[in-house]
């Protein structure tokens, strides 16, 4: 403790002071100059001590901030009484805190990372395994012009899956870093539903589906049109993929005073219940999957809407089919 500056400056006063305090009083008397004198060990004494009482205290919290460093987050140092000391305190203990959730944040960021990355792998795999296979194939010149053909055609068709893949990955990362600025614009739900039914239209010809709209002209809700067509468009080829030939697609939108509705439902197989908590999660793939399936489609189509003050959620209908039902809320909830 004494070799602290701040401590030497604090006895250099103090034994001045004093001293300064026995001579001015020892030209009054000796028993003054005596009781002065006690009185000045007394008052230096006890500075001291509480002085070193403080050192201890502040020694104590640069263990507990070495222990923190090392990882030891579980250490209390809160103190309930009055003073700057205690302040102190308090707030070490509340930046550990902080300190302690951003390593777990970290800490799952990263085993998220590995996950995806490790899907990702798995994902890319199985289409490069098969163009590596069909490229081997296509040079040898003894193959048939019609096999060439078909070689190609499947490579072709499983490059355009590897792009599909890696563009909705690059959408999925701005989304979840937030570095997509959705606008906020009032859209009429006619001309969404409208425009995310192009691209269904014809997988929906070829496999004799039909698809019924209903709902009011006003109906209308504050978002992102490119956007949130994208997330619609997603729920629809799902559904189409899992309706079988003839079957029937409806979709609804209301609006109230809480919240903008939409309700897309199928006749289709439905989903089985143990994958219904898992249908939103990125590269899950059901049951009921097609071969193809990458699993991503609905992941993205949640990202999108939760992004936008909105919630998704899906159920089985009462007989067949399944029912997605997406809400835009007008207030933050």
């Amino acid at each position: 403790m004494l070799r602290n500056r701040e401590i030497q400056m604090l006895l250099l006063i103090m034994g001045s002071i004093s001293l300064t305090a026995i001579v001015i009083a020892a030209f009054i008397s000796s028993v003054a100059a005596a009781f002065v004198f006690i009185l000045s060990i007394l008052l230096i004494g006890s500075s001291l001590l509480f002085t070193r009482w403080r050192y201890r205290e502040l020694e104590k919290l640069s263990v507990y901030l070495r222990d923190i460093s090392s990882g030891n987050d579980s250490l209390d140092v809160r103190d309930n009484q009055e003073g700057e000391l205690s302040i102190l305190k308090n707030d070490i203990y509340k930046v550990t805190l902080m300190l302690s959730e951003h390593r777990s944040n970290l800490q799952r960021d990263k085993i998220q990372l590995t996950d995806a990355i490790s899907d990702i792998s798995h994902q890319l795999k199985t289409p490069l395994t098969s163009m590596t296979v069909m490229a081997d194939l296509l040079s040898d010149s003894d193959l048939p012009p019609a096999k060439r053909m078909e070689f190609t055609h499947h490579i072709r068709i499983q490059l355009e899956r590897i792009d599909w893949l890696v563009s909705s990955l690059l959408k999925l990362s701005k989304i979840d870093a937030k570095t997509i600025p959705f606008k906020k614009e009032r859209i009429p739900m006619k001309n969404l539903i409208q425009k995310a039914l192009e691209p269904v239209m014809i997988p929906m010809d070829i496999k004799g589906q039909t698809v019924s709209v209903t709902g009011d002209d006003y109906v209308s809700f504050v978002g992102d049109f490119n956007w949130t067509t994208e997330a619609v468009i997603n729920i629809l080829k799902n559904g189409v993929e899992h309706t079988p030939e003839g079957g029937a697609i409806t979709i609804a939108f209301s609006e109230n005073a809480l919240f903008t509705e939409i309700v897309i439902a199928d006749n289709g197989n439905g989903i089985p219940k143990e994958d219904l908590p898992y249908i939103f999660k990125r590269f899950y793939k059901g049951k009921n999957a097609s071969e193809g399936s990458i699993g991503i489609g609905l992941a993205m189509a949640h990202s999108i809407i939760a992004s936008q003050n909105g919630v998704i959620d899906v159920t089985n209908g009462t007989e067949t089919g399944t029912q997605f039902r997406i809400k835009f809320y007008k207030q933050a909830i």
